[in-house]
């Protein structure tokens, strides 16, 4: 559903499209054998080729190719068997061959398209226009000198996926769960890892202005966006920079625009080019690439199962509401984590422990799943234990705060500091009548019509009890105590 943004003069539809620049995890460049690790000292990692010596030429890294055809497969799109590198030409301090090879007119990946979840609980499919391989420019340091910039070729012909979407998006809440979804589908597929700090993964965003039904209005584009929280950001000041431009009498002008996350404001960078600035032409060091539907069934063969499939699965076979299975797909590690705990459990209970118990524990540690000091076993350990009214579920907090801090089984803890269930109907009898006895007034007051002391009594025998008491058994020789 369109957001519509109220202007002085009318209401405003905004369209968004997304060219997000996927570093893909390989051990060498697209085009030589050096390392693409990230992390090393300056220039460390730049070959002959990287560094654009005369007489180097470029050999294609075929695990890069698998890579890319693999993401075009986890996006549903379209795999051309013949695609071409192109050189895109344009000059700059950190492009040491005062060009890029990428592709143009013929890209490995074609037309597909992912869903994404709304905030409503609504879902949206985004189309994706093209996937196509590119190396890596280097990068420049403006920051190392008070006169001078310096350059870091390390980043220099590392292999880019660059996802192109449709303009499908109308509002900065549908572009961060579209970039939101791709990272995910990226990181599941294991393409590429996601760090947008790092800057492996980066966001160009088109955002136009128009009235709803109008043409496309003219689009800016607003480069290398590095977060989720700065595309919204940048989305929402670009939206209304636009309108009140036009409002007014001015005219939004094609150009290429920069995010300062300081001032909260998109800034002008130069006018954007267009394809024929590139002056784009098959590169002459390299063949058409060809790959065969064998090739692509190979890959196919290897996918995992993906984050959509996952959610609806876990929807049918574990009966979550559309929240948790969001919440639990989010990361492949945390989905295997649940599914492993639901392994013989109550699945919503399972659900609620790990969402709920376990991921606000780390959350306030500021640790991530995988250093969880309880395993998934310990954990599914701990709900079978409440299953089988070994513990209540009160009692099972305080297991799970000792797990937590000691990294021990429940089964141990509870059998260490004696908290097993009460479940004898006798024992319990026994402190329910002591209950009753020692409180005649709130029992008369009970039976005069004050439904609300239920609670007091269920409370009394909680207590004497140390906690250990069936509730369903306090609850049932209560009533029938009392009434």
């Amino acid at each position: 559903m369109a957001t519509l943004i109220k202007g002085e003069t009318g209401e405003w539809e905004v369209v968004i499209g997304m060219e997000v620049h996927a570093q893909v995890i390989a051990e060498s460049k697209l085009f030589s054998g050096a390392s693409a690790h990230f992390g090393a000292a300056p220039n460390a990692q730049v070959s002959l080729v990287d560094a654009a010596m005369p007489g180097m030429l470029p050999v294609l890294n075929e695990h890069c190719v698998e890579q890319a055809v693999r993401t075009g497969l986890g996006l549903n799109s379209k795999i051309n068997l013949v695609s071409v590198f192109e050189r895109k030409n344009y000059f700059y301090a950190d492009l040491p061959q005062g060009y890029q090879i990428s592709q143009f007119l013929h890209p490995i990946v074609g037309e597909g398209a992912i869903e994404i979840d709304l905030p409503d609980g609504s879902s949206k499919a985004i189309g994706i226009e093209r996937l196509h391989l590119e190396q890596d420019a280097g990068k420049s340091l403006h920051d190392q000198h008070p006169t001078k910039s310096f350059v870091d070729l390390n980043r220099s012909g590392c292999a880019l996926m660059e996802i192109v979407s449709k303009p499908d998006m109308r509002g900065p809440e549908e572009a961060t769960a579209y970039l939101s979804k791709l990272r995910m589908i990226l990181r599941y597929l294991g393409t590429c890892d996601g760090n947008m700090e790092e800057g492996s993964m980066r966001a160009d965003v088109n955002v136009s202005v128009r009235r709803p039904g109008d043409e496309l209005g003219t689009r800016t584009e607003t480069k290398n966006v590095n977060s989720l929280k700065a595309v919204q950001q940048a989305i929402e000041y670009e939206c209304r920079r636009q309108i009140e431009l036009i409002e007014d009498g001015g005219a939004v002008v094609q150009e290429t625009r920069l995010w300062d996350p300081v001032k909260m404001e998109t800034r002008s960078m130069r006018s954007k080019e267009e394809a024929h600035d590139y002056r784009y032409f098959p590169d002459p060091d390299l063949l058409p690439l060809e790959i065969s539907n064998d090739f692509v069934a190979q890959i196919k063969s290897t996918l995992p199962e993906l984050p959509d499939q996952k959610k609806h699965r876990f929807m049918q076979d574990y009966a979550l509401s559309l929240y948790d299975a969001s919440v639990l797909i989010a990361e492949r590690g945390r989905a295997d984590y649940f599914e492993t705990v639901a392994n013989d459990n109550d699945a919503k209970l399972a659900a609620n422990w790990v969402i709920n118990e376990l991921l606000g524990a780390l959350n306030k540690d500021g640790k991530a799943l995988k250093d969880s000091p309880i395993t998934a076993a310990q954990l599914g350990g701990l709900i079978g234990l409440i299953a089988d009214n070994t513990i209540s579920g009160k009692i099972a907090k305080d297991v799970f705060a000792e797990m937590y801090a000691s990294g021990k089984d429940a089964a141990a803890i509870v059998e260490e500091k004696g908290l097993k269930q009460v479940t004898d109907t006798g024992a319990i009898e026994a402190i329910v009548d002591e209950v009753i006895a020692e409180n005649p007034d709130n029992v008369a007051a009970y039976r005069g019509g004050k439904d609300k002391l239920f609670g007091f009594f269920v409370g009394q025998v909680m207590k004497k009890s140390q906690g250990k008491a069936n509730p369903g058994v306090v609850n049932d020789l209560l009533k029938e105590k009392l009434g």
